[in-house]
This record gives structure tokens, sequence and C-alpha cells, in this order.
């Protein structure tokens, strides 16, 4: 039986329960596969990398597995979509940047812990660096999203020696404050205001980013 007889003898659709999508709104087309990284996101943060599978986050986004390989490929390439969603490193270089050297550390500091205490954006960060710890697959994709994707950018728009050595340092101080406080939730740092943590790290920030 596909359809309800209304009043005048016509067949009605039947009503789909909530958050099951029609076949149609499942084939490939726009928003696909938006829908598709926000649905990874979602299963990554909660389930963390090793116990994701491409057939469970399909199963969220309402499409077919061969979808996702599609769009996405493997399910580590996947895992970077997912987790770019978060840090958007396209629209944060030229916003951390576009004001030129002075203020950058405060700028970067600001972004990045702007990133972890936004509750949306913190889950699946907190499943790659947990995921990170034990698993390669995760450690480059934190690699490539944190230090190349974004902190190398910026240090080669500052025209400075040794971009990379300097990314680097940044990121390993980033990282770090990321895992002390967000991970391991290690008192003070845990409980301070994040006001006060930019206060005293953006100029170990700028003089990596900028100093000769």
């Amino acid at each position: 039986m596909t359809g309800e007889t209304g009043e005048t003898g016509e067949s009605t659709p039947r009503r789909r329960g909530p958050g099951r999508p029609r076949q149609d709104e499942a084939e490939e087309g726009p928003g696909t596969q938006e829908r598709i990284r926000l649905a990874a996101r979602e299963v990554f943060a909660e389930r963390g990398y090793d116990k994701t599978s491409v057939r469970g986050i399909a199963k969220v986004a309402g499409v077919d597995p061969a979808l996702v390989h599609h769009y996405f490929g493997s399910k580590d390439d996947l895992f970077a979509a997912a987790i770019e969603i978060s840090m958007e490193p396209a629209m944060v270089v030229p916003a951390v940047i576009g004001e030129g050297p002075d203020g950058i550390g405060e700028r970067l500091a600001r972004y990045f812990l702007g990133v972890w205490e936004n509750p949306v954006t913190r889950a699946p960060l907190l499943a790659v660096i947990r995921s990170a710890l034990t698993h390669e697959a995760a450690a480059k994709v934190l690699r490539g999203l944190v230090l190349r994707r974004l902190l190398e950018r910026v240090a080669a728009d500052l025209d400075v020696p040794d971009p990379t050595f300097r990314a680097e340092l940044a990121a390993s101080h980033m990282v770090g404050i990321a895992i002390l406080r967000y991970v391991l939730q290690v008192e003070p740092l845990a409980s301070a205001d994040p006001e006060d943590i930019v206060a005293l790290v953006a100029p170990t920030l700028q003089r990596y980013l900028t100093e000769g």
C-alpha cells in the first residue's frame, strides 16, 4: 500500500517519518556534499576515528555509501573534510594576516581559542586530538590541517625566515594548550578565562611568526 485515499478519492502520498529523506533527496544533487560533511563531523565527534565507518556516516546523511566515496574518496579524506568545517582555514588565513604582522599573534590566538570554545566546533576537534594520539591517519589530518593548511600559510605570507619551523613552534604551543585545557582539563588552565590565555599566549605567537 503506497498511499491513503482522501475525500476526493485520489491517492495521497504517505507521510515520511522525521529524519527519513525521500529516495530522490538521497541522490546526488545540490547540498548533498555539505550534508555528508556535516553528518561526518557529527559521527566522528560522537564515535571517534576508529569506530566511525563510511557506511555509518552515509546512514546519518541519508545517502548511499557509494555517494560518500564519490564525493570524498577514502575515510581519511572524509575525516579531513569534516574537521575542516570547524577550522575553515581558507577563510581564516586572510582574516589573520589581512591587517599585517602587527597583532597577528593575538588574532591567531583569539581565532584558535574561539574555535575550541564553541561547543559545536569543539566536539569534532576533540575527536581529532584524541584519535591523533593513537591513529596515524588522524595524526596526518591534524598535521595537514593545523600546520600546512593554516600556520604555514600564515607564516609564508609574512615572508619571514624558516616559516615551516616557526609554524611548527606555533602549532606545538596551541595544540599543547588544547590538550591540557580541553582534553586533559588540567587546572587552572581548564577553567581560565579565554581572554587571560590570549593575553599571555599572543606575545609568544607574535615572536614565533614575526621576529627575525
